[in-house]
């Protein structure tokens, strides 16, 4: 139905509402009657059953009016601010004192391990969650807070422009109201008081119309499509016919379509791929509504964020700029924590051993005005010491050394019913090289990855693995949701463990951050991050040669993603990754492989020599480090630095001579490899 319709084109000053009505009254009807008037009375109840219904819009389906009580708390002009907000869940305490806020223009993102109750404060916010003690404030009341989640909401049955226009619920709603109502009006012609009562209902529901802007509909969303980038012809077009990337850009159309106050978004970058991810970058970048993104995507916070608010252990900490502005931040905060607590512990320590000294004899006075100090020092306000994270450590173990040869693909043809994937595609790679395959959505890379472990089949062509020691362990995209979910979590080790003793299994599970009380639990009972640990002790007890890998960050947090890279990088046998996670790219691969029209692009080098020789990616690269270098704050000069700022530039640096030594072994090997 075309929502610019003009609302009143019934006419409702028409000779048919105002000529007098020779029909009889309901109080004058007869059942008695012969059998055609008794047809006609009994469709009339019927009809007038069915438009009963209609009139429940008044009391039963206008939105309520949440009331937000700010009692005790200071007002914001914009946004959302949350202030010593805690929560415990079944005696266990997830969050004790959590205060940040988010205001017009700023983008805020949301870090810390999984289980930190990042999710828990969304909920908070949306409502769905009571937080036991502090206190939510908002702008205003009845405040649109809109929300992303991981799995994007679309029908897949509708058509582009219909899923587009189930953005507007209750005008919808309205609209179909009011042609039910228009036909309605026209059949009450026997019916004075019903028809009074439907005439009331349209000229209500009229007003309520043009609150809502019911005839902007179109508009609205004939303006946002381009946007969102697509054209006029997709609107007709089923939304199962798009890939999940651009289902991704329907849901955020359709949150964005409602105006928001406030946009929540849950992992938005899951499962969407390196063009998609920095379309919807550029995208949010430009919007002014403010936004709390949850992401474990490093280079995705970057580019966005203008505020980092970590939860860790039940606190919140809020540092200003992106997420590499806040590693730098976090390590200043912890040096100063720690000195800090460390001189009042000091000063306690030397109080403690002064009223020792001087408790007997002559002195108690003394020792008394110095038990007062320790007193005072004790009752104060304690500094705590900061909060160091265990390192989460894991090693692939390995059984020697492969041959030279490691995978061969030659005139590899291969596709599906509607869509051949790979013509005459070529590959070699060798012993210790480390690899990411990279494309869109669609284009056959995790495909790649089946054939080379002989799970798929070329239709032409062949995939040969090295005949000498080459033995794959492979990690499927979603090996967590694989997992027999009616085992425990020290069962699912040992049944994939090879040669492993219950003590190093043990061993290994604690290292991967899995308490002793926890071993005993079944999966089903794990949160998804658990799981993914879980999936990953499972991969790792099996030796190998070859690590094939298919997105094997999704669902870890940042510093599970750190351990993985560590691992990796210690790893000396051969390793091939398909993965959308920039940062965890960067730190990994020495060649990258780009599967684009049909075939595989080989560039010999790590993923910042791809950017230098693939134009396009290079420009958007350019254009990013643009944005990020005009967000960033001025260079300090040395002597000006903290310890922590030294001790990270030094890094830096040390990242970068690294890098140049792999791009100069690289441009030698360029020529055997091509």
């Amino acid at each position: 139905m075309d929502l610019t319709m003009n609302l009143h084109s019934l006419n409702l000053r028409s000779t048919l509402f105002t000529s007098p009505l020779s029909c009889p009254t309901p109080s004058t009807l007869k059942l008695s009657s012969v059998s055609k008037p008794r047809r006609r009375v009994i469709f009339n109840i019927r009809a007038t059953n069915e438009l009963e219904s209609l009139f429940l819009t008044e009391d039963h389906d206008r939105k309520p009016i949440v009331k937000h009580s700010n009692d005790g708390a200071s007002a914001i002009s914009s946004g959302v601010r949350l202030e010593n907000i805690s929560k415990r869940y079944e005696g266990v305490t997830v969050l004790k004192d959590v205060s940040w806020e988010v205001k017009k223009g700023e983008k805020v993102g949301l870090i810390g391990v999984n289980g930190a109750g990042k999710t828990t404060q969304l909920k908070i916010i949306t409502g769905q969650e009571e937080p036991d003690s502090g206190n939510v404030i908002r702008a205003k009341p009845n405040m649109k807070v809109s929300f992303l989640s991981q799995e994007f909401e679309v029908s897949m049955g509708k058509t582009v422009k219909e899923e587009f226009m189930s953005a507007f619920n209750e005008e919808m709603e309205i609209s179909r109201k009011l042609e039910k109502l228009q036909k309605g009006i026209e059949g009450a012609v026997d019916d004075l008081d019903l028809m009074g009562r439907l005439l009331d209902e349209f000229d209500s529901l009229q007003r309520r119309a043009q609150e809502v802007g019911l005839d902007s509909i179109d508009a609205k969303v004939s303006k946002i499509m381009p946007e969102l980038g697509f054209c006029e012809e997709d609107a007709d077009r089923l939304v199962a016919s798009f890939s999940s990337g651009w289902q991704m850009r329907m849901s955020l159309g359709k949150i964005l379509l409602q105006d928001p106050d406030l946009l929540l978004l849950d992992e938005p970058t899951n499962h969407l791929d390196l063009e998609t991810i920095e379309w919807l970058e550029g995208y949010l970048s430009k919007q002014d509504v403010p936004m709390v993104i949850i992401s474990h995507d490093r280079a995705f916070l970057d580019q966005l964020c203008t505020k980092i608010v970590e939860t860790e252990m039940g606190v919140s900490r809020t540092f200003v700029g992106n997420y590499s502005q806040y590693v730098i931040s976090k390590a200043e905060w912890v040096e100063a924590q720690y000195a800090a607590w460390e001189k009042q512990q000091k000063e306690i320590e030397a109080t403690k051993d002064l009223i020792g000294r001087l408790s007997a004899g002559a002195n108690s006075g003394r020792a008394s005005s110095a038990e007062k100090k320790l007193e005072k020092l004790q009752e104060g306000e304690q500094i705590e010491k900061p909060f160091q994270r265990k390192q989460m450590k894991i090693r692939f173990p390995e059984c020697g050394l492969s041959g030279r040869s490691v995978v061969t693909v030659k005139n590899l043809e291969f596709g599906f019913e509607d869509k051949m994937l790979f013509n005459k595609a070529n590959l070699v790679i060798e012993r210790g090289e480390k690899i990411a395959i990279i494309g869109p959505n669609g284009c056959g890379k995790s495909t790649l990855l089946k054939l080379i472990m002989g799970f798929e089949k070329p239709l032409r062509g062949e995939v040969i693995l090295g005949e000498h020691n080459v033995l794959p362990n492979y990690f499927e995209q979603n090996q967590a949701e694989a997992l027999d979910l009616d085992k425990t979590v020290i069962e699912t080790v040992v049944e994939a463990a090879v040669d492993w003793r219950i003590d190093d299994i043990k061993g290994l599970l604690g290292r991967c951050n899995f308490k002793a009380d926890m071993f005993d639990r079944k999966v089903s009972l794990l949160s998804g991050g658990e799981k993914a640990r879980l999936a990953f002790c499972k991969f790792m007890v099996k030796p190998s040669t070859l690590l094939v890998l298919d997105e094997p960050t999704n669902h870890l947090d940042i510093p599970s993603k750190e351990m993985l890279e560590e691992a990796i990088n210690e790893y000396k046998g051969t390793v091939i990754t398909v993965s959308h996670d920039r940062y965890f790219i960067k730190q990994i691969v020495n060649r990258v492989i780009e599967v684009r029209d049909g075939g595989l692009k080989d560039y010999a080098g790590d993923y910042n020599y791809y950017l230098e020789k693939n134009m396009e990616a290079r420009a958007k690269e350019l254009e990013r480090e643009a944005e990020l270098e005009d967000k960033a704050p001025k260079v300090k000069a040395k002597s000006k630095m903290s310890k922590a700022e030294r001790e990270a530039r030094k890094k830096q640096k040390m990242r970068a001579f690294q890098a140049s030594k792999k791009k100069s072994k690289s441009s030698k090997n360029a020529k055997r490899w091509n």
